[in-house]
């Protein structure tokens, strides 16, 4: 994950769901706009998802990510591009 949060914010962020997943701040946008994802204000990211193989090629790419059942749809997208499952 990706935000344009500082990362003090994304550590509280991660605590308060207490997830050890990675979350990268990007508080100057440099990533996020060189993946097309930052808003012409500069101010936000479109919340897409990126599938990336482990060579760095991006598979696929989901421009109308649901919060509420990105988990299900990540995992599903997964297994369609036949990433193995750990």
């Amino acid at each position: 994950m990706v935000s344009l949060d500082d990362p003090e914010k994304n550590r509280e962020f991660a605590e308060s769901l207490e997830t050890t997943q990675v979350l990268l701040s990007d508080p100057g946008g440099k990533v996020a706009k060189a993946y097309g994802v930052l808003s012409s204000s500069g101010a936000v990211a479109q919340r897409w998802t990126f599938y990336i193989d482990r060579k760095g090629v991006i598979r696929a790419i989901d421009k109308a990510v649901r919060v509420e059942s990105a988990g299900q749809d990540i995992a599903h997208k997964l297994g369609e591009l036949g990433f193995p499952r750990r």
